[in-house]
């Protein structure tokens, strides 16, 4: 059982720095500024470039102080030009030029790998569907013909993938083995992880933890990705460290309402209390015309959901996990576990600032810009390889028929850091 003491820490001040408070952010520019190459699918108003890359062209808030990276955006590919397309209004004003190919980007027009990290967003754009729903976002692609330039050039840098690594397995897989046997430092994954936390907890390092629940908005192969994010970075830290998932059950509609008159996991369905916990924490939590914090009833919840979506899973070192998506009743992401030998749930809101600003989209950057300076990745990428084989798990798991998937191909062993990454200022 956790120590008491450590565990009403943890629900207190935390356990670490800040992501964007780190102390690499603070000694400012270095003699010589490192280069980056962004690999993109397409440039627009509130895309993900538009969120990641232009913090390296005119910085972020950072501590009640404007802060500028020291890492220069040298070089673009982008993939599509949309109408409202603002990378070519972007290179203009800060002069950095658009190449034709990933490779000319990369070595910046000349005949060498030129840049000292890679960023690849794959998110956004016209292209196609699979049968079971799947958008063919060409991240995997992206990522070959980084490393293709690697292998020609003899010399690899730090590559961070936004989101999910892929929409097949095999490819999520060999993006990682690829990195890892050629040695360069990788990252990938969501922002939901580095946001602040309302209250600002952690989950205690080495914690024994026996159920867990994210409550979110947002759909299959998109948001879903951010939701199991959450939950893992906040699950790894238990004892034992990570041990995989040995199955995944998708279901939707009316499966989920009579899951939830289940009153417990064991019996397909999940602890309430947890349930309760991440509404209770929720900003944002639906309410009737001029009627302000009630808590709502079964019927109301059927009323206002219309096609509530969960993925119940299982570690295979026995914990147990729910993941929902009530688009209806919250817009936002909140987090509840079960602690062994605590009566009280730990629960917290990730905290995501409105647009234009979207600073959580700032201490993701944050953390590839101290893998580009560092060469070090400063969380596994394990984590990311793992949510989104769970990605991948829950959208078959739905195309066929709301079946229970076993998932032998995500036993996937790893400890998490002690730091934590989140932002606390």
């Amino acid at each position: 059982m956790i120590d008491r003491r450590a565990f009403l820490s943890a629900l207190g001040s935390g356990v670490a720095a800040s992501s964007l408070g780190c102390s690499f952010l603070k000694k400012g520019r270095s003699e010589k500024r490192k280069k980056i190459a962004v690999v993109a699918t397409e440039w627009r108003n509130w895309s993900h470039v538009w969120h990641t890359s232009e913090r390296f062209l005119v910085g972020y808030p950072v501590e009640g102080q404007w802060y500028h990276s020291p890492i220069e955006l040298a070089s673009v590919y982008m993939d599509q030009f949309p109408e409202n397309d603002l990378s070519r209004s972007r290179s203009k004003e800060f002069g950095f030029p658009i190449y034709p190919t990933i490779a000319e980007a990369l070595r910046c027009g000349g005949d060498k790998l030129a840049v000292d990290g890679v960023l690849l967003i794959g998110e956004h754009g016209n292209y196609p569907k699979n049968e079971i729903g799947q958008k063919l976002y060409p991240r995997y692609e992206f990522f070959k013909e980084t490393v293709e330039v690697f292998k020609q050039d003899g010399r690899s840098v730090p590559v961070f993938n936004d989101k999910h690594l892929s929409w097949k397995w095999e490819w999520s897989k060999e993006m990682l083995d690829t990195a890892r046997s050629m040695g360069f430092p990788f990252l990938a994954g969501s922002s939901l992880p580095l946001t602040w936390r309302l209250p600002s907890v952690e989950m205690p390092y080495g914690a024994e933890v026996e159920e867990v629940m994210c409550i979110a908005e947002g759909g299959i192969d998109s948001y879903d990705i951010h939701a199991l994010e959450t939950i893992q970075c906040m699950s790894e830290r238990r004892k034992g460290g990570e041990t995989g998932v040995s199955w995944l059950q998708a279901m939707e509609g009316e499966s989920v309402w009579k899951a939830m008159e289940k009153g417990s996991f064991e019996k397909g369905g999940w602890d309430p209390q947890l349930f309760h916990s991440c509404l209770t924490r929720s900003h944002t939590l639906t309410q009737f015309e001029m009627v302000n914090h009630r808590y709502p009833k079964k019927k109301h919840m059927r009323q206002w959901v219309k096609n509530p979506i969960i993925y119940r899973f299982q570690h295979n070192d026995g914990l147990k996990v729910t993941m929902l998506l009530m688009n209806g009743l919250v817009k936002d992401f909140t987090f509840a576990a079960r602690l062994k030998g605590e009566s009280k749930p730990l629960s917290t809101l990730f905290y995501l600032s409105p647009v234009p600003n979207v600073v959580h989209f700032a201490a993701l950057m944050s953390k590839f810009e101290e893998m580009v300076m560092t060469g070090k990745a400063p969380y596994p990428p394990e984590r990311t390889l793992l949510t989104s084989g769970l990605v991948i798990a829950g959208v078959q798991s739905l195309a066929q028929g709301q079946k229970k998937m076993e998932t032998p191909h995500l036993a996937i062993n790893y400890q998490a850091p002690k730091k934590s990454h989140f932002l606390r200022s």
